[in-house]
Parts: C-alpha cells; structure tokens; sequence
C-alpha cells in the first residue's frame, strides 16, 4: 500500500520538475502533474532506459527527460487545439 503512495508522490514531483523546467503549466493541477510524472517516467524509461537514481521503481533521470517531452508535446497539442 505504501509503494503506491511513494509512486504517487514521485509522480508528482517529477511532473513538477518538467513543468518547472519547461516553464510551463501541466493542465488539471495535480492530477495533471502526478499523471505527466507516471506516463513521462514510462516514456523516458522506454526511450532512455533505466539508468540512474531509482526511486519508487522509476529511474529519475529518464523519467524527468520523458516527462519534460511530454509535457512539451500536451502543450504544443493544446496550443494548437486553442488556435483553430
């Protein structure tokens, strides 16, 4: 039950981390956030692999590095979504 919780809370920091280094904002708060650090921690780990500091099972390094490209790309989406 704890793990959970721990892959919860380095979710979200992650999505914090690619928002701050972005500078820009991850939509729904933190949900969006604990979202983007989970589906960027897979997606860094599955083009980066799982090198580095692991924390709750995730690699940090390429989590962050999947996590900034997502965060990227959802903006991008919903900046071009805004514009048509």
């Amino acid at each position: 039950m704890l793990h959970w919780l721990w892959v919860l809370i380095v979710g979200a920091i992650i999505g914090i981390i690619a928002g701050a280094i972005t500078s820009r904002n991850v939509p729904f708060g933190w949900i969006g956030n604990i979202l983007a650090g989970l589906v960027g921690a897979w997606l860094g780990q599955a083009l980066f692999g799982t090198w580095g500091p692991n924390i709750a099972g995730m690699a940090l390094i390429p989590a962050i590095l999947g996590a900034i490209i997502l965060v990227l790309l959802v903006s991008w989406l919903l900046g071009r979504s805004k514009k048509s």
